[in-house]
């Protein structure tokens, strides 16, 4: 059977259920968004931009899918201390695909600010859900959005500030409260949208964790729509184990005179792939996109960014930077786009890379496509090991080789944390990747559940 097939015939079977528990505006584009996956089927790694993932391989198992709405036997409240020290957040849970209900206090937001499940805001639903994220052009947005029972709304209102950032914590489990109970992996299918209308502002903040021992596969879809002169901070943070498959596509439109600042922050998994496409639309908008990727053993990590200018005057900025140990694989190809009209374009792309085995592998691929003649444009990739000159150096003041190697594998991925703006995070990532270096980050940090 091809890896599709089981997934065409569970949405065949289950069509009417999905139907009964889901939103009708998320319905509405469901039949064509599992028309367009059969037609297209999983992508092969001769797909360009699916060429260093094999994502058939990644969805042949016969995952248990999220659609009977599992019992979920744990507070996470009380389960996991995810709270960043210092960071002033509003604090909400997913557990699987479901959102945590309590009331516990959230933290006020600002009036006209909404956060919530999709099924209660069906009119914002329908007026922005699947517009960017075109299931004919990408198989697993189309598989999310044919499965997806749900969703997260996070609307702001025209100049509405939010000085709280949004801190979204997902949980993956898999434990039935009947110990006879066999549960099979779990697949979950996450839905995101994000509205900022003129002049609004927001953080936010999702952190991936694992809470059960088990094989989890999970596809994120995330849109954001940033307006005029608005401001979207958007941090994704996994934290799970090896046996997690994660597959994330982010689509961002941006309009005029808007910023965004993405971070992907990568610091233990099993197979991670990140699709991130953002398009300018408005002129004088401006991104900075930072990928900071810790991996070994056999783990497996692959970014890839499109960017795309169509109007005049904007700018865009990306960093990733990897440190790959053991048999660990990582992989980067960005690319922009650089449209017939978009003058007056500045766009830097740099990808930096340590491999510290021979077995460690790195694919990068920067790539240019530019149709206007008045732009400042440039892109550059490095893939090396440690300087022998300065373990050297530090090796003659007394310092282990292996104390050595920490400190420079860590002021090398803190170039890209120090550019985050969320000074809290900042702070708790460089203790985390510290941690991570020394081996003592091997599961979900603040999990009670698996010590």
């Amino acid at each position: 059977m091809n890896s599709e097939q089981q997934y065409i015939e569970l949405y065949e079977q289950a069509r009417q259920m999905i139907f009964d528990h889901a939103p009708e505006a998320m319905n509405a584009v469901r039949d064509e968004a599992f028309e367009n996956f059969r037609r297209q089927g999983f992508p092969s790694k001769k797909v360009e931009r699916y060429k260093y993932t094999d994502v058939q391989k990644l969805f042949q198992p016969d995952y248990g899918v999220n659609l009977s709405r599992l019992q979920i036997p744990v507070d996470p409240y009380e389960a996991f201390r995810c709270d960043v020290p210092n960071l002033s957040t509003s604090l909400y849970f997913v557990v699987n695909d479901m959102f945590y209900h309590d009331d516990k206090p959230k933290g006020n937001l600002p009036e006209g600010v909404l956060i919530g499940s999709m099924r209660n805001y069906p009119d914002l639903v329908g007026k922005y859900y699947a517009k960017l994220a075109k299931t004919s052009d990408d198989a697993i947005t189309a598989l999310n959005t044919m499965l997806a029972q749900d969703g997260m709304l996070v609307y702001v209102p025209k100049n509405v500030k939010v000085d709280r950032a949004i801190q979204v914590i997902n949980i993956l489990k898999a434990t039935p409260q009947n110990a006879q109970r066999q549960v099979p992996d779990l697949m979950v299918n996450r839905r995101v949208l994000l509205i900022l209308e003129e002049g609004a502002e927001i953080k936010m903040l999702f952190c991936d964790h694992t809470a059960d021992d088990r094989n989890f596969l999970a596809t994120q879809v995330i849109e954001a729509y940033v307006g005029d002169n608005a401001s979207l901070d958007l941090y994704c943070m996994e934290e799970t184990h090896h046996k997690n498959v994660r597959v994330s596509n982010v689509y961002i439109d941006q309009q005029a005179n808007s910023r965004v600042n993405h971070n992907v922050i990568t610091l233990h998994n099993g197979i991670t792939r990140n699709k991130l496409d953002l398009t300018f639309s408005g002129e004088g908008a401006e991104c900075q996109c930072y990928g900071c990727v810790i991996a070994d053993k056999q783990q497996h990590v692959d970014n890839n960014t499109l960017i795309t200018h169509k109007v005049p005057h904007c700018t865009s900025n990306e960093l990733y930077k990897y440190v790959l140990d053991d048999k660990a694989t990582g992989a980067f190809a960005g690319r922009v786009l650089v449209e017939h009209g978009a003058q007056k374009t500045t766009s830097q792309m740099t990808n930096q890379n340590l491999t510290a085995t021979k077995e460690a592998r790195m694919y990068t691929q920067p790539m240019l496509e530019i149709y206007a003649d008045d732009v400042k444009c440039a892109h550059g990739s490095t893939v090396g090991q440690l300087n022998d000159a300065a373990l050297f150096y530090m090796r003659q003041r007394g310092i282990s080789l292996q104390e050595a190697k920490l400190l420079l594998q860590n002021a090398f991925i803190n170039e890209v944390i120090d550019k985050m703006q969320l000074e809290p995070l900042r702070d708790r990532l460089h203790y985390l990747v510290e941690k991570r270096f020394r081996g003592e980050l091997n599961k979900c940090e603040g999990c009670r559940l698996c010590k």
